[in-house]
C-alpha cells in the first residue's frame, strides 16, 4: 500500500469521525439493482414574516397561528420545539413616498419595542392561536417555529379598515423568505397606493433590487435597485415613487443581491378598497387561479412571461359543471418581459370558478406568471382582493382563521378527478375537531362551505390533503366580511406546506476508498 493510498484513508477516516461520512447503499453482486425510495421526513426549522398590516389609524388586525397535528406522509414531528412570532422593527426606504412623512410611521431602531417577548407563542399542534393589534402602529412580525411545531406552520394576518382610503378587507398568510418573487397584477397609477413589502428576518442585512413591468417592457427606474433591509426589519416601499410612468397594471419583480427577504404587496385603491396581492407561484407553462368567487362583477387577469419567448395562452374557466372557454377572450398573447392583461368582466356569471391558463399550441409552452383583481359590489360599494397563481398541493395545505361565517373554500381538479380530506381544527378559543372528505370531478371548481368544528368558540384553521391516486388539486379560502353594506372579502391561495422533505436513505461505506 503506498503512501498516497495511506494519506487519503487517513484524511477519509478523519472526515467520517466528524461529519458522519456515509454514502448510498449499493447492492450486492447478486442482487437486482433496485433504488430505495427517500425517506419522508419532517422539517425541522420553519421561518414567516408578516407584514406591518396597515397605515391606518382605525385598523384592527387578527393574527392566528397554527400548525397541524402530526406531518402528512410521515409518523413524526413529534420532537419538541417551538413556534413564536416577534416584533420587527418598521422603517421607510429611500425610494419610499416622501410624503408618508406627515404619517411618519417610521419606527426608530433605537427606540424599537424590546423583542424579549414573543408577539405570539404557540402551545399545542392541532389547536390554533389569535393575537390581535390596532392602529397604524402595529409592526411587522418575525418568527420561527422548531421540532413538531415547524411541519405545517402557517400564520394568517387578516385587517379590517372600515373607513377611509384603504378601506377594506386586507387578509394574507405570513410567508416565508426567498430571493425570488414576482408580483403580476400591481399599479403605478395616480388613483392606487401600492407598497411593496420587504421583510428581513435574519442577523445580517439584505439588500434587494425592485423591478416593474408594464405593457412595453421594463419601466424606468433610477431608485429600484440597492435596497437596503436592515437585520430583522421590515421596508415599505411605494411603487409610484420608483418610475415617473404612470400604468395600470405591471408586474414586480423582486430579487436580492445578498440575504434574503419576505416579499407582499399592499394594494390601495381610492375607488375600490385595499388587500394583499401575494407572490405568484414560480413561472410555468400552465398556471391555475383558484377561487373566483360567484357573485365577482368584474375580474381583472394580468400575465407576464419573465423568459426570452412570447407566450400564446389559452384561458379556460373551469366552473361547477365543467371547463368552458369564455366568450371573446378565448386566448391571450404575452410577449416576452412585457406586461398583458384582460378584463373578464363578470366571467363567473354568478357561479364559482377558476381560472386555467395553458399552452395554445401544444407543444409551446412558455412559462408565465399571472394574477388576478377580482372586484365584489359595484359603485361605492365596491372591495377588491387578488388571487396569484398558485401550484397543486402536493400533499398538504392549510389556512388559519376561518370562521362560522363567512368561509368559502374552493377546490380545482383541472385534470383527473380527486378526492380531498378537509379537516377543521379546533378553535381559539375551543371546539372539536371535524373532518370530511369531498370528491372534485375532473375539469370543475368545488366551491362550498366547509365544516365548522363543534362547539366552536373563535376561529378555526382548515387543513386540505388531497388522497393518493387522484389528479392534481389547487385550493383557495375566500373570507367575506361585510361592512356597513360593502361586501368587504379576501382570498388566500393554499399552496403546499412543504412539511416534509424527502432525504436519502444512506449508510457508512469506507470500501469505496479501495485498496
Amino acid at each position: 500500500m503506498n503512501r498516497t493510498t495511506l494519506s487519503l484513508i487517513a484524511a477519509a477516516t478523519a472526515l467520517a469521525a466528524i461529519t458522519g461520512f456515509a454514502s448510498l447503499t449499493a447492492p450486492d453482486s447478486t442482487d437486482t439493482a433496485v433504488a430505495q425510495a427517500p425517506a419522508l421526513l419532517p422539517v425541522e426549522r420553519t421561518t414567516q414574516l408578516c407584514p406591518a398590516p396597515s397605515v391606518s389609524d382605525v385598523a384592527e388586525t387578527t393574527y392566528t397561528s397554527f400548525t397541524p397535528a402530526g406531518t402528512a406522509g410521515t409518523s413524526g414531528g413529534d420532537a419538541a420545539g417551538t413556534a413564536e412570532l416577534r416584533e420587527s422593527v418598521v422603517t421607510l426606504a429611500d425610494a419610499a413616498d416622501s410624503t408618508a412623512k406627515k404619517d411618519d410611521k417610521k419606527k426608530d431602531p433605537a427606540k424599537a419595542p424590546a423583542q424579549d417577548k414573543a408577539f405570539i407563542t404557540l402551545k399545542e399542534p392541532g389547536k390554533p392561536v389569535a393575537g390581535e393589534a390596532s392602529g397604524a402602529d402595529a409592526p411587522a412580525l418575525v418568527g420561527s417555529a422548531t421540532g413538531r411545531f415547524a411541519p405545517g406552520w402557517t400564520t394568517q394576518q387578516t385587517t379590517t379598515v372600515g373607513v377611509g382610503g384603504a378601506r377594506g378587507l386586507l387578509g394574507t398568510a405570513c410567508a416565508g423568505p426567498d430571493t425570488d418573487f414576482w408580483f403580476p397584477g400591481a399599479s403605478t397609477e395616480a388613483t392606487r397606493q401600492d407598497y411593496v413589502h420587504l421583510t428581513n428576518p435574519d442577523d445580517t442585512a439584505a439588500v434587494a433590487d425592485i423591478e416593474v413591468y408594464g405593457k412595453d417592457g421594463v419601466l424606468k427606474s433610477d431608485v429600484g435597485e440597492g435596497i437596503p433591509v436592515p437585520a430583522k426589519s421590515s421596508v415599505p416601499v411605494l411603487l409610484s415613487t420608483l418610475t415617473s410612468e404612470a400604468a395600470p397594471d405591471v408586474t414586480v419583480h423582486v430579487t436580492t443581491r445578498t440575504g434574503r427577504v419576505g416579499a407582499v404587496l399592499r394594494v390601495a385603491d381610492e375607488k375600490a378598497g385595499s388587500d394583499w396581492l401575494a407572490a405568484s407561484g414560480d413561472p410555468a407553462g400552465r398556471v391555475v387561479l383558484p377561487g373566483i368567487p360567484a357573485d365577482a362583477t368584474d375580474v381583472r387577469l394580468v400575465a407576464f412571461a419573465p423568459g426570452e419567448d412570447d407566450a400564446d395562452l389559452k384561458v379556460q374557466l373551469a366552473g361547477a359543471d365543467g371547463t368552458i372557454v369564455p366568450a371573446g377572450n378565448e386566448t391571450l398573447h404575452v410577449k416576452s418581459r412585457m406586461t398583458a392583461s384582460v378584463d373578464l368582466a363578470d366571467v363567473t356569471k354568478g357561479a364559482a370558478g377558476s381560472l386555467i391558463l395553458s399552452p395554445a399550441q401544444s407543444g409551446r409552452a412558455t412559462p408565465v406568471v399571472a394574477a388576478l383583481r377580482v372586484v365584489r359590489g359595484k359603485g361605492s360599494s365596491q372591495e377588491i382582493a387578488f388571487i396569484p397563481a398558485t401550484a397543486p398541493i402536493a400533499s398538504r395545505a392549510t389556512v388559519a382563521d376561518n370562521r362560522a361565517k363567512g368561509t368559502t373554500l374552493s377546490l380545482t381538479a383541472p385534470g383527473a378527478t380527486a378526492k380531498v380530506k378537509v379537516t377543521a381544527s379546533a378553535g381559539t378559543g375551543g371546539g372539536e375537531q371535524a373532518e370530511k372528505t369531498y370528491t372534485v370531478k375532473g375539469g370543475t371548481t368545488l366551491a362550498f362551505t366547509p365544516p365548522v368544528p363543534a362547539g366552536l368558540k373563535g376561529s378555526y384553521a382548515l387543513t386540505v390533503e388531497p388522497e393518493p391516486g387522484g389528479g392534481p388539486v389547487h385550493a383557495a379560502r375566500t373570507l367575506a366580511l361585510p361592512e356597513d353594506g360593502v361586501p368587504m372579502f379576501t382570498v388566500q391561495t393554499l399552496p403546499d406546506d412543504r412539511g416534509t422533505v424527502s432525504v436519502p436513505k444512506a449508510r457508512e461505506d469506507l470500501s469505496i476508498l479501495g485498496d
